[in-house]
């Protein structure tokens, strides 16, 4: 028999553990709703910072991995349980985990964490993972209480002085931490070399791949933000056609339109590249001459969207050159009524174009 099994004779675990499951069985309803109130409350503090997340999720502790938790021996003396008092010495009765896309967005939800709650502790386990030479990606985790303020408040009065442990990791620490429970080696010692390697491997192309993702996010903002400024400063030539340019161009050229969604963007975008712009000095030569509100009267009695005047005024400066090159072309309706338009605004006295992006002049 071994050192451990002697232990558990001396001490009776088990009443131990069915002791604490019985107290937590009664009160275990009071940290569902705690994990609860800590979602919500991080949840509207994301939708009122504008943070994407990838998700949240909130649970009380399982009953049966509760009772395993409170009947484990102490590391220091086996004789005695690690959990004197179960009830108060176990910490992540109540569980709220933040997955998000990308590294730094870890940094701002640290600070909502300490705007929110009083911070009891905070540990990176990715650093605690390093010095006990095990194999793992980690994430980092708090101890948090409800702030004075909050807790004086009628809604939250009864989580006042609860403990709660908040986890905020990637998605990619996430992906491993969901198959870490089938990884059978963990300290670096028992595993033999060549899986040690392959593991070592993999947790470097992980840390790799979570850095390419911020860097590509920060290029991209980066991106967008020259793009900005571009537009604004009318220097057209130097910006790409992107969603983000053509929301830009497009609200200071005509006016921005709340109703416009990002997918509608993202078409129009798509549309202009199958027209052959390649920037947005081409598009600005084709409908310069064409006022969008004048076109949208001819056509309708009420003012269109901004994307839709957009297109009576590529129509008017590119003729049947738009509806020959656009993602339509062969649909005989979309025809039949931008020949019509066409119609109209020559009955108008609008001059019809028939311009041609270089692109696709160069093809022809």
């Amino acid at each position: 028999m071994s050192e451990l099994d002697d232990a558990k004779e001396d001490f009776d675990f088990e009443n131990h553990r069915l002791q604490a499951i019985e107290k937590y069985q009664r009160v275990r309803p009071m940290y569902e709703n705690y994990s609860n109130a800590i979602r919500n409350v991080l949840k509207e503090a994301f939708i009122t910072k504008s943070i994407k997340i990838h998700s949240i999720e909130a649970r009380a502790k399982e009953i049966d991995s509760f009772g395993d938790k409170a009947s484990t021996p102490s590391p220091d003396d086996p004789h005695k349980p690690h959990y004197q008092n179960p009830l108060s010495d176990i910490t992540d009765l109540t569980g709220v985990r933040v997955i998000v896309f990308f590294q730094n967005t870890l940094d701002i939800v640290d600070r909502i964490i300490r705007e929110q709650f009083d911070i009891i502790e905070k540990s990176d386990k990715t650093q605690d993972l390093l010095k006990e030479e095990k194999f793992g990606y980690g994430s980092i985790h708090y101890l948090v209480r409800l702030n004075n303020s909050r807790a004086k408040l009628l809604e939250y009065n009864k989580f006042a002085g609860l403990i709660a442990e908040i986890q905020i990791r990637t998605i990619l620490q996430h992906s491993w931490a969901e198959i870490e429970h089938d990884i059978q080696y963990k300290a670096i010692e028992t595993i033999p070399s060549t899986i040690r390697r392959r593991f070592l491997s993999l947790a470097g192309l992980l840390e790799i791949a979570d850095r390419e993702f911020q860097a590509i996010q920060d290029e991209d903002e980066k991106l967008r933000n020259e793009a900005r400024i571009s537009v604004t400063e009318g220097k057209l030539d130097k910006v790409e056609i992107t969603p983000d340019a053509l929301k830009t161009y497009l609200d200071k050229k005509m006016g921005p339109d709340g109703r416009m969604k990002e997918f509608s963007y993202q078409w129009t975008a798509k549309l202009l590249l199958r027209l052959g712009f390649t920037d947005f000095q081409e598009i600005d030569e084709c409908i310069s001459n064409y006022d969008d509100n004048k076109l949208n009267g001819i056509l309708w009695a009420t003012r269109q969207g901004q994307l839709s005047r957009f297109e009576y005024i590529l129509l008017a400066g590119m003729g049947d050159n738009f509806i020959k090159y656009h993602i339509w072309e062969n649909q005989e309706w979309f025809v039949k009524r931008n020949r019509e338009y066409i119609e109209q605004f020559k009955g108008a006295g609008i001059l019809v174009g028939s311009y041609l992006p270089s692109s696709r002049r160069s093809a022809e």
